[in-house]
């Protein structure tokens, strides 16, 4: 199996290819300075089927590209999201600054398309041979910014274990800290994708506790806040690994473009 994270500036997208080919995305943001788009690069390659899509991050760069994968005709048969968070909340949390076209699409498809609760559509959940998944997330109203209601994402593929944080702050991480099956899902994390897009505010040295990854993967672009800052704070912390003829602790999509990994029975890495 395989997982692809692209390069979104700062956003968020990446897609989870199983053994038996059922497929995840996870966000789906978009290139704004390519072109690149989501439903663009399925459907290019004949695939008009997700199996599932996670959003991790009710922010409009987590979502850009959902317009474009329903634009596309791709079926997505089940939603994966925070449910504490209602689409009523979602608007009020967007009261202040306005809905993007991403964020708009969202809300109608969890109104309209996934209303039965389960977030699936009349279909089986889909096996995605290879991999196992869990996720975690704090609970509206005891949070109630966009970035610590973020949904974290834990996949176990072949025996390697990848985490996808949103936009997680410290206050959030902290309070996910306190489950024990959290604390167990950081120790098996080999990879893990950095919060908020490696932004300051995303950094909690207290995950590294348990934590021990090889690389730490962020998606950004050209200089924007504070993510190339946060390099030599996730450097200290991970293990490291070959990468493209290199070694290499902390993987972005600004500087090395879309990065994949791939999962084999006793062997995974990036290229």
């Amino acid at each position: 199996m395989q997982l692809q994270i692209f390069d979104v500036e700062h956003g968020a997208c990446a897609l989870a290819t199983c053994d038996d080919n059922s497929r995840l995305m996870i966000d789906c943001g978009q290139n704004g300075l390519t072109g690149w788009r989501p439903g663009n690069y399925l459907y290019d390659r004949q695939i008009y089927n997700l199996d599932m899509l996670a959003i991790t991050n009710y922010d409009e760069d987590h979502v850009a590209g959902l317009p474009n994968l329903f634009d596309r005709g791709i079926d997505i048969q089940w939603l994966w999201r925070n449910k504490s968070v209602t689409s009523q909340t979602i608007r009020k949390l967007k009261s202040e600054d306005g809905m993007g076209a991403g964020i708009a699409k969202l809300v109608d498809v969890i109104d309209n398309v996934f209303t039965a609760g389960t977030g699936g559509l009349a279909t089986p959940q889909p096996s995605f041979a290879g991999m196992t998944r869990k996720v975690f997330y704090n609970d509206y109203p005891a949070f109630d910014d966009e970035n610590n209601l973020s949904m974290v994402v834990h996949l176990n593929c072949h025996g390697v274990g990848m985490m996808f944080p949103g936009d997680l702050e410290r206050a959030g991480w902290l309070k996910l800290l306190e489950q024990e099956d959290f604390r167990e899902a950081l120790k098996n994390t080999h990879v893990l994708v950095a919060s908020h897009h490696g932004r300051e505010n995303g950094c909690c040295e207290e995950i590294f506790h348990y934590c021990k990854p090889y690389y730490v993967v962020i998606s950004d672009k050209g200089y924007m806040y504070d993510t190339q800052e946060t390099i030599p704070f996730y450097r200290r912390f991970t293990r490291s690994g070959a990468f493209r003829g290199a070694t290499r602790n902390v993987l972005t999509t600004r500087k090395d473009g879309m990065i994949t990994f791939a999962f084999n029975h006793g062997s995974w890495g990036p290229y």
